[in-house]
């Protein structure tokens, strides 16, 4: 366990340690800690990127996904040269050049239940970069159950949204309240390879979930059972209180 931050990087990290919220104590909490990123697509490559040289001590990338030529127009952590090879090690060749001081593990396969309670049991926040509404339901559940904070975030067309789901703490709202299972239409399971996202909006909502990330972590202040959505657009951002579902399957059971 780093009892002390080196001189290297009291040096990379200098900026973090300039900020009262972080100073010298908050950044070797960082360099302690270990985060899950599930997806390594659009949203997980500024995620991972971003979390990566702000010195978390650890990262798990989990993707069984390949890289495709498609990818490239959002999915910035990989390039040309990687087409065809597995997002997770893309991502780490890309984390390995930009910070060689943290450990990064890769899972390549597609996970069971077990398997992702046991990352999110293992670690100390988990962010959901997926693209599809069965994974979210899914590591909401676990995330829930563990009592693991996750950071949310999604984007499709002009318009993203990011929320933070902080399971430390009781009788706040889940993933599932503000969408429930039996609500689930066409239009909720809709992807970017069918109707398009524009490329920075992606950027923009993983770099936020980062910053959730790294404020959790600290036990700053977040948005904590809050939706917020950017119209990219138009530039307008909405933000709002989730109410808790007293009879939501996931979070009204008692752990």
């Amino acid at each position: 366990m780093i009892e002390e931050l080196s001189d290297k990087q009291l040096e990379r990290y200098g900026r973090h340690i300039l900020l009262d919220e972080i100073g010298y104590e908050g950044q070797l909490t960082l360099v302690k800690k270990r985060v899950g990123i599930i997806g390594l697509g659009g949203l997980g490559s500024p995620v991972a990127l971003y979390l990566a040289s702000a010195g978390i001590g650890e990262l798990t990338l989990v993707d069984f996904d390949q890289v495709e030529l498609s990818n490239l127009q959002r999915q910035l952590i990989h390039n040309e040269q990687r087409i065809g090879l597995n997002k997770a090690t893309s991502a780490k060749q890309s984390i390995e050049l930009l910070n060689k001081d943290i450990l990064i593990n890769t899972i390549t396969h597609r996970l069971n239940d077990d398997e992702l309670a046991q990352i999110i049991i293992n670690h100390d926040l988990i962010l959901d970069c997926t693209d599809n509404f069965a994974s979210r339901y899914q590591l909401n559940q676990l995330c829930y159950k563990h009592n693991t904070p996750l950071v949310s975030g999604a984007a499709i067309r002009w318009e993203g949204q990011i929320s933070t789901y902080d399971f430390r703490k009781e009788g706040l709202a889940c993933y599932q309240c503000l969408f429930p299972k039996k609500s689930s239409s066409d239009s909720i399971n809709e992807t970017c390879s069918q109707n398009g996202v524009v490329a920075p909006l992606l950027g923009i909502i993983g770099s936020i979930q980062a910053l959730e990330a790294i404020k959790c972590l600290l036990d700053l202040p977040t948005l904590n059972s809050k939706l917020t959505i950017i119209d990219g657009l138009s530039m307008q951002i909405r933000q709002f209180n989730l109410k808790k579902d007293q009879n939501c399957p996931v979070c009204s059971i008692q752990k």
